[in-house]
């Protein structure tokens, strides 16, 4: 499923701000679209593959099977020349595929000269270096197309013995990411510093924070995949830089309910006011699929775990992302249940509590006790949970030191179980990350044991405020309804040292909404 339904998609408005909890929006338009705004594509490409990655070829086949792939991305840049596209990113591995050993991925990879220390066009000047034929292709298409190219591929470096880190073989292999000006030159690299399980590549030795400039857009920053869920380089590129892209190669395995490839780009993008163009790989056996551009409020993405071909993503996008505000009491006209929330976080005497209930406002009444705290898998994680079964209703979960809490209304109950979940904890299954996270899921069916499945329809509506004691500032915020339908909260915020989020009016049936959290400094 895409954002739009068309194939190519074309979005003419880029910027949504929300500021001070109200909806405003500014409108990229042809006669500002020269200083206001700048055309960026994101290709989803079903690459093609080697049928046996892990046995050993030359530097020819291994050739013969990247140009296939290089041919479909020639066609893609040239079909987003037509429609002005000043930037455009391919995902990880698209070129060469995957699940290779250290060895047969060898006469995948290209050697790299550094782009601080040469200047160099590839497309202009061919035989300056040896192996370097699948950069000088990147680099003729971004003069084809006039456009900033950003690929990933494969690439080696010699290292001399005296060299503590250098590998036996004497030579380091990297997951790279490339960026080539519309002139053809190289501009940056890229090497993943977080990889996922991939023998074939050796981390290296320093962290890379990539940085490059445009004409068009300003600074740009660069990580792969993997590296979304780490402080470096992530995070750290944006502390005092003045970066507002984010270019995002992937190959990303969705795992519903709370780490699907459109969910932590839009949360990413969200969480840090960026703009983020994110290109995954396409193979839906291997639950890859989800790519987009999103804006801190609007996103444009695709999703198809159906359909067995490449999605070119084409949207016009604001040059200084203005993003969403959270601030409790700044709404001009303050609707009840948000009045509520604020006064239940303030120890108001307007919301009484003792230990069997919460009385509001001399109306409502609900019984804290009446809804059992029960465990279950998600993630692979061991989440605290209890069910959400009344048709309105204020409950909490708390597990080591965060507590989450839930206050919603439903304008109807369907056959659904939904639950409201804590975790906070050290993740450790593919990966090791500590995280807090507060989340409102459907369940996968009735039973207690069937929340933290994976589904993706819904027909449950909430209007609701959830919120929980962060102890972290670093907080992604998911939100996703039935079909794998990216929603927008409407506000986000800080309030009394507890992190919220709202939402009210959904279109269609909850399946995710959460409070992602990250401790870097427990992992």
């Amino acid at each position: 499923m895409s954002g739009p339904s068309s194939r190519l998609a074309l979005v003419l408005c880029g910027c949504y701000v929300v500021a001070l909890g109200a909806h405003a929006s500014e409108h990229c338009t042809a006669e500002d679209h020269e200083t206001d705004c700048y055309v960026a594509a994101v290709y989803e490409h079903q690459s093609i593959l080697s049928p046996d990655p892990v046995a050993l070829t030359d530097r020819q086949q291994a050739l013969e099977l990247m140009n296939q792939n290089l041919d479909i991305y020639e066609q893609q840049v040239m079909t987003a020349a037509q429609k002005g596209v000043q930037i455009i990113v391919f995902p990880e591995d698209g070129i060469h595929g995957f699940n290779f050993t250290r060895t047969s991925i060898y006469p995948f990879l290209d050697f790299m000269p550094s782009p601080q220390l040469v200047r160099w066009n590839p497309c202009l000047e061919p035989h300056r270096f040896n192996d370097t034929e699948v950069l000088q292709r990147l680099s003729c298409m971004a003069i084809k197309g006039d456009m900033f190219l950003v690929a990933n591929l494969g690439t080696k470096q010699p290292c001399h013995r005296s060299d503590p880190g250098c590998p036996s073989d004497g030579r380091y292999q990297f997951n790279t990411n490339v960026v080539f000006s519309n002139n053809g030159t190289f501009v940056d690299c890229y090497r993943k510093h977080n990889l996922y399980f991939e023998e074939a590549f050796d981390t290296p030795l320093q962290v890379d924070h990539t940085i490059f400039d445009t004409p068009f857009a300003g600074k740009f920053g660069v990580f792969t995949c993997f590296d979304i869920l780490f402080f470096d380089p992530a995070i750290r590129l944006l502390r005092g830089s003045e970066v507002k892209h984010i270019v995002f190669p992937a190959a990303w395995m969705n795992q519903l309910p709370l780490l699907a490839a459109i969910q932590i780009q839009s949360a990413f993008a969200r969480a840090f006011g960026v703009n983020f163009l994110a290109a995954n790989i396409h193979h839906p056996s291997l639950g890859m699929t989800g790519s987009g551009i999103h804006t801190p409020l609007k996103s444009v993405w695709h999703h198809d775990m159906e359909n067995l071909t490449g999605h070119l993503i084409i949207a016009q996008v604001a040059k200084n992302p203005l993003g969403l505000v959270g601030t409790g009491n700044a709404t001009d006209k303050m609707d009840p249940s948000h009045s509520k929330f604020l006064k239940i976080l303030a120890g108001d005497p307007y919301c009484e509590k003792d230990s069997q209930e919460v009385h509001c406002d001399g109306a409502t009444k609900w019984n804290m006790n009446a809804a059992p705290t029960f465990h279950s898998e998600m993630m692979y994680d061991n989440f605290t949970l209890v069910p959400v079964w009344e048709k309105e209703g204020y409950l909490q979960v708390c597990a080591n030191g965060l507590c989450c809490y839930l206050l919603y209304q439903r304008p109807t109950l369907s056959k659904e179980l939904y639950a409201l979940g804590v975790f906070d904890g050290l993740h450790t299954v593919h990966g090791t990350y500590y995280v807090q996270v507060c989340a409102l899921v459907k369940c996968g069916g009735l039973g207690f044991d069937t929340c933290g499945q994976e589904i993706t329809e819904a027909t449950g509506i909430f209007e609701f405020h959830m919120w929980g004691n962060f102890s972290t500032s670093y907080i992604f915020p998911l939100f996703l309804t039935s079909g794998m339908t990216l929603g927008t909260p409407d506000q986000l915020g800080w309030e009394n040292d507890h992190y919220f989020l709202r939402k009210s009016g959904l279109s269609s049936g909850l399946v995710t909404a959460a409070l992602y959290g990250r401790l870097y400094e427990r992992d």
